[in-house]
């Protein structure tokens, strides 16, 4: 590895950028969501196309993104991805109907799964050791971080309501930091791509999109509409589809093709194991934020802002364990993981313990301790989860191995609200449980998931199994933090 190679600090700064805003744009429209109802008089359906089309693309495309970057090289595809990202920003902020702003949302989230696969693979590519143990642990800080900042940012610029425009800054504050990002790009991000000439594997673009489809897309909407018969006819579809995908991969590589997720690299006991972990990891926190922002706003009568501040000690407590899980690892191993996940669920439980004592008289203060627990426990949790997944990915497989991963979280957050936020929803109305009630369910799943989370991490292969596995792949490749 040259020195041109390497991944400068500021350089590093720059391909975070880009996950925070794909991942800040994920929630910042839950605070939003009434304000938008208000503006544009769109349905619920419609309200929910508004989260879920920018979801749904974003992880139906993520890996077919990171295999183009291995292919045509990932700056050249970093830089496609956020211009395009930018632009569409700007016409989610101006746009004139809920169906222009679906439509808007759907190719902003298109343009996420361009730009964020080669945030990984161009860490992967250009760190090793030590370095890159440190850039994958901020890596995850940014995605929580981006989570929780995305919707205090959002309950900001819809309580200010700047010049009368609402809702709308909420999208255009995107814009001149994509100029930013794109001028750092530029001169900061060394020019990476993958040693390997890959094809692109259209039969397996294809029917794995039609499986995130068949599963996302009636989750998403079909409460909404009543669940008509073509919602569950798609997710009847779903298994089907994921069969069929995972016969057209092995076919592919077993005849020396180049399929868009190698079955050999899903053989991988950091990839396996830690995907088993990441699915239901992500989709409680998919559904917690969703849930959370909903319950603060239309239960509790907190202003958005105020709800998005309620979130505040848990953004603090992870970005501060995220910046220590590189040492923690180093020495504990995977133990840290599932200390982590033991701590979120102390910290949820103590969240529920307090909507019982102070419904609906809560506010930020009350919620603090539980919330900086919990956020302390998903701290020590999500970000060596990313470098345990990628530990024994080779530099080579750099794109797809991120796009893959990046792809699980997506669709898992998107799952997440997709399946809980309904529970919650269903369970919210007033001839049910009521909010606060149905709140505390959620929790109590979440706090089941973290429980099974602390135990499987157990699973990960430890710091020797890991460095074996590298060293037989690629030596460039190993991660002596995991």
């Amino acid at each position: 590895m040259t020195a041109q190679t390497q991944l400068s600090p500021l350089g590093l700064a720059t391909v975070l950028l880009a996950a925070f805003l794909s991942i800040a744009d994920f929630f910042i429209v839950n605070v939003a969501l009434p304000t938008i109802d208000s503006d544009l008089h769109a349905s619920t359906a419609t309200l929910e196309l508004v989260v879920a089309g920018y979801g749904v693309p974003y992880a139906l495309l993520l890996v077919l993104g990171g295999r183009l970057g291995d292919l045509f090289g990932r700056r050249r595809l970093f830089m496609l991805g956020m211009a395009s990202f930018t632009v569409f920003s700007l016409l989610c902020g101006i746009a004139p109907t809920a169906v222009a702003l679906v439509a808007f949302r759907a190719a902003q989230g298109a343009s996420a799964a361009l730009m964020v696969p080669q945030v990984l693979a161009t860490i992967q590519a250009t760190s090793v050791g030590r370095q890159r143990a440190k850039a994958i642990g901020l890596y995850g800080a940014t995605a929580g971080i981006a989570a929780v900042v995305g919707q205090l940012a959002g309950g900001a610029l819809v309580d200010a309501n700047i010049a009368g425009t609402g809702w709308r800054p909420i999208f255009l504050v995107n814009v001149p930091l994509g100029i930013v990002g794109l001028l750092l790009a530029w001169r900061m991000v060394p020019a990476t791509r993958s040693l390997e000439v890959p094809r692109i594997d259209t039969l397996g673009t294809v029917t794995l999109g039609i499986a995130v489809l068949a599963l996302l897309v009636p989750l998403t909407e079909g409460r909404a509409l009543g669940w008509p018969a073509w919602s569950w006819l798609l997710l009847a579809l779903f298994v089907p589809a994921v069969a069929a995908f995972a016969l057209v991969e092995r076919r592919l590589e077993r005849t020396g093709g180049h399929p868009i997720v190698p079955p050999s690299l899903l053989g991988l006991p950091g990839m396996q194991r830690g995907l088993a972990i990441a699915v239901p990891f992500f989709a409680g926190f998919g559904a917690f934020m969703f849930v959370c922002a909903i319950s603060l706003q239309q239960g509790a009568h907190l202003t958005p802002l105020r709800a998005g501040l309620a979130l505040v000690p848990m953004a603090l407590t992870f970005l501060f364990a995220s910046l220590t899980t590189a040492r923690l690892t180093a020495r504990y191993g995977r133990r840290v993981l599932s200390a982590g996940a033991v701590l979120q669920a102390v910290g949820l439980v103590g969240l529920a313990g307090t909507l019982f004592a102070a419904w609906p008289d809560v506010n930020v203060l009350r919620l603090a301790p539980a919330m900086a627990v919990a956020g302390f426990g998903q701290g020590l949790v999500m970000s060596p989860l990313f470098g345990f997944v990628l530990a024994g990915v080779p530099a080579a497989r750099a794109g797809v191995g991120s796009g893959v991963l990046a792809t699980t979280q997506q669709t898992a957050l998107a799952l997440g609200v997709a399946s809980l936020g309904s529970l919650f929803l269903s369970l919210a109305s007033s001839n049910s449980l009521g909010m606060r009630d149905a709140f505390v369910v959620v929790l109590a799943v979440q706090t089941c998931v973290a429980v099974v989370v602390a135990v499987a991490a157990r699973t990960l292969p430890g710091p020797v199994q890991q460095t074996a596995v590298t060293q037989q792949r690629a030596p460039e490749a190993a991660l002596k933090a995991a």
